[in-house]
């Protein structure tokens, strides 16, 4: 058998006493995090929800979420994460396009995640702190682990390339479960005396697979903040006794840059793991002088589990680097033929290995492009050193990266294109010192149309979450174009002045 979470009834049978996750003063044990998953399961069966049906969270990290996921897990049922500052507009999307039997949302996310289920004819399952209890004492703790192959899906992760809607990266079992343990036992080396910060989104492949699964597969506790604020993250090292910290580089430049950082006490930090964009070495030397601290860097996607390269704690380091491959993975460098590039030239990451995702969900001709011939196109463009290092130079993609969330330019771009005096929309990154990127759309308008920069800012921010829409907007005259008419988005930059 094997099903994910067969990985929690292990960590309860060996550590049942053990704290699993912790949110301030809440602190659930193995033994506590797994009764509440098997009544997830009996709650999710009386539903009629069985094997391969999905099911949906709009969760912020708080411990409903990992009782709910493996709950889910443990049905059968593939989890379909969100981020919890989706509107309306995008849960339905996502409800829709993933075909999902219900849908679990916390408090403050219940309003928005309910309009999208109801519009779609499902149920929405409000999750509130007090009431979640209540809910899960209804229904009698189901122990079966429904039988799963290696290559059924267990979740899908919902992500964009620069043009069309969202697609569902299919990961299965295998894929989760490996880089699970990979993560645990040769990137951070994890036991279970060992407290993991868990700021990182757990509807985030980085935060799901090395925070939650890895903790579980380790029997580690994991340490839940539901949003990321410098402050808290330094104030929860220290009482926790936090031995091993996971977070993107915005977080680690908000940590240096609070207020009397080096009051605070982190002397039980042992390891450090930035991912999801890549790592100013500045902050990197500057963060590890200030804590203390070693920073190991590495390199994934959704599509990868996420985990692809690392900076092994057992091997040389090379900072500004992603590292090297994972146990399980191999990576190289191809041109756009899909040829292999001469030693020390500039090419395409491509990733084969227990790692890479079954396909996209229900689209078949977008998993051939991304996996042509058995290796996963990353879209990212590196150089390799002599020592098998790899380096990114850019990403062939457009995507943004603002604080460490993915911004899909089409997405942004899909939103202002339903207001009725635009004509042409172009988003691109605009350089920001703290987030890295920030949001920004060039408009050109229709003939005789008017409407101010500010109208346009406030229509797109009702349309998308909050880290989605452009503080930076611009109108222009007419956008760059080629000569098949296509919008140059590498030609787009901010006016002078409005850069972050």
């Amino acid at each position: 058998m094997t099903n994910l979470a067969q990985n929690l009834t292990t960590a309860a049978r060996d550590h049942g006493d053990r704290p699993a996750v912790r949110l301030d003063e809440l602190v659930l044990s193995y033994d506590q995090l797994l009764d509440g998953a098997r009544r997830v399961t009996a709650l999710l069966k009386s539903k009629g929800v069985g094997p391969g049906d999905r099911v949906g969270l709009v969760l912020p990290n708080v411990p409903p979420f990992p009782v709910l996921f493996y709950g889910a897990l443990a049905a059968g049922a593939v989890v379909v994460p969100m981020n919890p500052l989706l509107k309306a507009r995008e849960v339905q999307y996502y409800l829709e396009d993933s075909g999902a039997s219900v849908v679990f949302a916390w408090e403050a996310m219940a309003d928005e995640a309910g309009k999208a289920a109801s519009t779609v004819g499902i149920d929405c399952i409000p999750v509130e702190a007090d009431g979640f209890l209540e809910l899960l004492a209804r229904h009698e703790p189901d122990d079966e682990v429904v039988d799963r192959d290696d290559d059924d899906t267990v979740v899908l992760l919902y992500t964009s390339g620069t043009t069309g809607q969202p697609k569902g990266a299919e990961l299965t079992h295998h894929n989760l479960a490996t880089n699970a343990s990979t993560s645990a036992e040769t990137l951070v080396e994890l036991s279970d005396e060992d407290v993991v910060m868990g700021c990182l989104p757990l509807f985030h492949c980085f935060g799901l697979t090395c925070g939650l699964n890895a903790a579980v597969t380790a029997g580690a506790c994991l340490t839940l903040i539901p949003r990321f604020d410098a402050k808290k993250a330094l104030e929860v090292i220290g009482r926790d006794k936090v031995t091993v910290f996971e977070g993107v580089p915005t977080m680690y430049a908000g940590m240096l840059h609070v207020e009397d950082a080096a009051s605070f006490d982190v002397s039980s930090l042992r390891t450090c793991i930035s991912g999801g964009s890549a790592m100013p070495v500045e902050v990197m030397k500057k963060f590890e002088e200030q804590f203390g601290c070693i920073v190991l860097e590495g390199y994934g996607l959704s599509e990868t589990s996420p985990v692809a390269s690392f900076n092994r704690p057992d091997l040389e380091r090379k900072p500004g680097s992603i590292g090297v491959p994972v146990r399980g993975v191999e990576m190289k460098l191809v041109d756009d033929e899909g040829k292999d590039t001469p030693d020390g030239e500039v090419g395409e990451i491509a990733i084969r290995g227990e790692n890479v995702m079954k396909g996209y969900w229900g689209r078949e001709e977008a998993t051939q492009e991304a996996i042509p011939d058995g290796w996963f196109r990353s879209g990212d463009m590196a150089k390799q050193d002599e020592d098998g290092y790899f380096f990114i130079v850019d990403r062939k993609k457009d995507l943004i990266i603002r604080g460490g969330y993915n911004v899909y330019p089409r997405e942004v771009e899909e939103a202002l294109y339903e207001h009725e005096a635009v004509a042409e929309v172009a988003v691109v990154g605009v350089p920001h010192d703290d987030l890295g990127e920030e949001v920004g759309a060039a408009v050109a308008l229709k003939a005789g149309q008017k409407v101010s920069e500010d109208e346009l800012r406030e229509f797109a921010k009702e349309r998308l979450a909050a880290y989605k829409y452009p503080r930076h907007l611009w109108i222009v005259e007419e956008l760059p174009k080629g000569p098949t008419g296509k919008i140059l988005r590498r030609e787009v930059s901010a006016p002078e002045g409005d850069d972050a």
